[in-house]
This record gives C-alpha cells, structure tokens and sequence, in this order.
C-alpha cells in the first residue's frame, strides 16, 4: 500500500462525510446523533498528520487491537503523527458527539509550514522523524470553523471551495500564538461564555423542535440579549436561528420518511408542522421535490 494512500472502510452506521479539500488534504466529519455508541474505522497511511476535534460529546480512539483507548472530550482537540507506520483511524463516537477531523500529508504541511520548523515542534531537525501526539483545548474562533465545516448547508457546488477556506483557516488557528487579533475582530468571543450560550441555544431549539420558544425566549433563556443571540447564532452556525431549525427539521423529516414507518402527515407532525400543507412546502423548497414523491424514490 502506498503510505500516503487513504483506504475507505466505513464501517459506521451514524453520518460520515469526506470532503477533498486538496491534493493531500482532507476534512472527515462524523455525526453520531443517536443514543449508541457508533464506530468509524479508516487506515490511514503514514505520511497523514492528523488533527481531530470534538465539538460535542465525547470519542475514543482505540489503538493496537484495542489494548489502548485515548478519549477526547468535548472542545478538545488532538493531534496525531507517527511517520513510522500507517495510524489507522478506530473512532469509537458517545451518542450524541461530533467529531471533525483534518487529514494533511506531512509534504503538503511542509509546503505551508517551512518557514516555521523551529515554532511548530514536530517539524524541527530532532523530532521529524518520531511519532507526535498533542492535545489541545479547541478556541471560541476555531469552534466557529469547527461548527461552520459540520453544520454546512450551502449549495452542493460550492462546498469544496468552502470547505478549502476553512480547513486552511482552521489550520492557522489552531497553529496561531495569539488570538488577541480574533477577539478584536469579533467582539463577541472575548467571552468564551457567549459561546456555550449560543450552543445552549442550538440544543434547545433542536429539543424543541416541534413546538420551539420564540427568539426573545430563546435569548432569555439561555442568558444573552436578543442582538447577542442573533449575531452570535450566525457567526458560529453560519444561518439564521429559525434557518438553521428548519433545515435541521428538514433534515430529520428526510431520515424519518427514508425509514418507512411514517406517512408525509406523521413525518410533518414529528417535525412539528400541524398542517401537512406547511410541511410539504418547507420540504419543497428545501429538496426540490413533494415528501410524497421523495417517499416513492424510496421505495
């Protein structure tokens, strides 16, 4: 096997996605939004440096036939290197946890990271050659990427442009000494609080779903004035609160009309529409076709 070579082997039952971001560098994500523990396995070859960050929940990565587990906590990240043998992926994924992960070959890291070998300590003359593993607290200005890269919902065509920016730009964040020039660019994550509170605010309204609390609801109950809710939803989840809700109901009516076990009007229920006529509009708009037709393609 070539070591630069990454070999798919999916085996997890919960949402895996890979996005080419370029030529040696890769963006996996993993959702697992069920109540099981989920496992994803890939082999990696040994020239990949790899970056993982969990966003929510809490992951395991299981090593040596599973002799040896290292978890990685909610807003924690880890760094992995070993260019003396392939370090395959064995991701063992709590209900409830996202993980996303960025796959670079150490020659493409190179190629952006010359300059600095003596800063970064794993490209300078006496470790290049050894196994490397960090871990690391994910900052209010890498969660927003973080979020940004899991939570997409932009036109298909332009993901992989989008995913290139913020791949590079979460690179650059994670290897930033500083992140004084973030906190003066965005105001709003000098307080890293602000950013629990606006997650706060995406579970409730994902708990919710079916009957969620108004704006001014939503911004009292989590703590946070009205402009903080809004402007802080949208810069950590690139929408809207309410857009970035019906997506995700639109999304749960897809998987619940893919079971087979709902009719459209139970689907639109669920998701919290009480007239089926609302329901089929929002999921027209969103798919381009009728639950009833998407039903049928199904089958």
């Amino acid at each position: 096997m070539n070591n630069q070579e990454i070999i798919e082997k999916n085996v997890a039952s919960g949402t895996f996605n890979k996005t080419v971001v370029d030529d040696g560098f890769f963006v996996f994500t993993y959702k697992n939004d069920s109540n099981q523990v989920e496992k994803v396995s890939k082999e990696i070859g040994s020239k990949f440096i790899q970056f993982h960050f969990c966003l929510k929940g809490l992951s395991k990565f299981v090593f040596n036939q599973g002799t040896y587990g290292l978890n990685i906590k909610e807003d924690h990240s880890l760094l992995l290197y070993n260019p003396q043998q392939n370090l395959p992926i064995n991701l063992e994924l709590n209900p409830n946890s996202w993980v996303v992960s960025l796959l670079i070959s150490i020659k493409k890291f190179h190629s952006l990271f010359s300059l600095e070998a003596d800063y970064i300590s794993f490209l300078n003359e006496d470790n290049k050659d050894k196994k490397y593993y960090k871990e690391g607290v994910i900052s209010p200005s890498m969660a927003i990427v973080l979020n940004q890269l899991i939570s997409f919902n932009l036109n298909p065509s332009i993901k992989r442009l989008y995913f290139q920016g913020k791949a590079y730009e979460l690179l650059s964040l994670y290897f930033n000494r500083s992140e004084d020039t973030d906190i003066e660019q965005c105001p709003f994550l000098e307080d890293e609080t602000n950013v629990i509170k606006i997650r706060k605010a995406k579970d409730i309204i994902i708990s919710r779903m079916s009957e969620p609390p108004s704006l001014q609801e939503l911004a009292d109950e989590i703590g946070l004035s009205l402009k903080k809710l809004k402007e802080g939803f949208k810069q950590i989840y690139g929408d809207s609160v309410f857009s970035f809700l019906i997506d995700y109901k639109m999304e749960v009516a897809r998987k619940l009309l893919e079971t087979g076990e709902l009719n459209v009007n139970e689907v639109g229920l669920k998701v919290g529409y009480s007239t089926s006529s609302h329901f089929i509009a929002a999921f027209k708009k969103k798919y381009g076709t009728t639950p009833k037709k998407y039903l049928m393609s199904q089958t």
